[in-house]
């Protein structure tokens, strides 16, 4: 059964292919995958990699964890599913109520009411 694993900390110029190439020396490597920012185009500086069977991903993890690869020290784990994060909070506040208004109070005298 395969397995997928979450590689964090990769250089910006890392791609699918080098990534599978590393990962082959653990095993037999069925996907990769740099995620890219959608507004920049760039690496987003991690990436998933799916393993055939769980021994190998178990032995990339031992092998890759904390190693340096193409100039940066890499962290190697297991991929969690997104159901298991907890959920975000703050951010911006897309809504129109809170943000006071527009005009009132007395504009140098020229208020009418």
């Amino acid at each position: 059964m395969a397995k997928k694993l979450y590689v964090g900390g990769l250089s910006y110029g890392t791609t699918d292919e080098s990534l599978k190439a590393y990962f082959s020396q653990a095993g037999a490597v069925d996907t990769a995958t740099i995620v890219i920012d959608r507004a920049s185009g760039r690496s987003r500086g991690f990436g998933f990699v799916e393993m055939s069977n769980d021994d190998e991903a178990t032995k990339a993890m031992e092998m890759f964890n904390g190693k340096e690869f193409e100039g940066r020290t890499i962290v190697v784990t297991e991929a969690r599913p997104l159901a298991d994060r907890p959920p975000r909070t703050g951010g911006f506040n897309r809504g129109g109520a809170g943000r006071g208004g527009f005009g009132g109070g007395n504009r140098g005298g020229n208020s009418r009411w």
